[in-house]
């Protein structure tokens, strides 16, 4: 059995569609949906059992987990079936301020859930972010011996920083898989609300104003439109999480990116082509509270995960083959679902 948190997001409903691909149907979803649409998510996957996350944490806190998924779920769970935990639940946003919220749900959290599986020879995944690596003056090493060296922008990412200092700290980092995403972009993220991608939010203008607006540089090397982010598709994402979670030999950081960086202008352009449509793109000034925290350049380092997974890995797609498929056959059709 594998557990897959925040399973019912985005890039979790995507992990468990290609887990499901692969005839892995053993998975136990952790989340917590409120009233929120995520639900839809996951009605075309197929999984043993959902289970809200804080009853979730209770149980491992009780050493109690198995215990109730063959009392409560699955009759006749047998004890050790528990292979691996993808940890993607946290609080995603990064611009929320309550540092004490972020504490408890991205760090004390995570720590609990990866104690609770090296302790039982789980394979642990664990979801991390290129916000760690703050305004990329530092560059964008997977490196554990430059994590000292990251000053993330904003307590999102420095959440999800602390995570991985304390694996390194505690040793627990050789032993786990911690995964930094770069600008994740796909199907399955409509519930997201400002925390989707801006290839969905550009859909939604274009189709109302039949234009886009872009923000316009504040630094005079870049263009505007043309600040620089690393973009990858959540299929991609999904497909090399399923490899790392089936290679428990695989532990450290990685960068899950495609290790290109593109600019906004490209982003947009891929868009209206996948619409077939002539650009139209309308340059607005970015909010003054964003400035001091935009990140203007990403681009992952990809070698050390390339390594891991081995050169018969397929490549991820370039931004025009993700924004064409995502387009066209889930934002345009009549089920935008994965």
């Amino acid at each position: 059995m594998y557990i897959v948190t925040g399973g019912s997001g985005m890039i979790g409903s995507a992990l468990i569609h290609e887990l499901n691909e692969r005839g892995i149907s053993d998975i136990l979803v952790v989340d917590r949906m409120g009233s929120s649409e995520k639900w839809k998510n996951l009605v075309k996957r197929s999984y043993l059992a959902y289970m809200h996350c804080d009853l979730f944490l209770e149980h491992i806190r009780r050493d109690s987990l198995e215990e109730a998924l063959e009392r409560e779920y699955v009759r006749g769970f047998p004890l050790g079936r528990i292979q691996g935990l993808v940890h993607l639940g946290a609080c995603s946003s990064t611009t929320e301020k309550d540092a004490d919220f972020l504490l408890r749900n991205n760090l004390e959290y995570s720590k609990t859930l990866c104690i609770y599986a090296q302790a039982r020879n789980i394979r642990y995944i664990q979801a991390s972010s290129a916000a760690t690596y703050g305004d990329g003056s530092r560059g964008f090493a997977d490196d554990p011996d430059s994590l000292e060296t990251l000053r993330p922008l904003n307590m999102y990412g420095y959440s999800k920083h602390l995570f991985d200092l304390w694996a390194r700290r505690t040793g627990r980092l050789a032993a786990l898989a911690s995964v930094k995403f770069f600008n994740v972009y796909g199907p399955n993220e409509y519930h997201k609300g400002d925390m989707r991608s801006m290839a969905h939010k550009a859909m939604e203008q274009i189709r109302t104003e039949g234009r886009l607006r872009l923000f316009r540089s504040h630094r005079p090397e870049y263009p505007d439109g043309g600040q620089l982010r690393d973009f990858i598709y959540v299929k991609d994402c999904a497909a090399m999480l399923a490899d790392l979670l089936q290679r428990p030999a695989c532990n450290g950081l990685f960068n899950l990116g495609t290790g290109q960086a593109r600019s906004w202008n490209d982003l947009a352009a891929a868009i209206f082509a996948g619409l077939d449509q002539e650009a139209c793109i309308e340059y607005v000034d970015m909010p003054e509270n964003l400035r001091g925290k935009y990140q203007y350049f990403t681009q992952a380092e990809t070698g050390r995960l390339k390594a891991a997974l081995g050169p018969n890995t397929p490549a991820p797609r370039s931004m025009e083959e993700g924004v064409t498929d995502y387009v066209r056959n889930y934002l345009m059709a009549e089920d935008a679902y994965l």
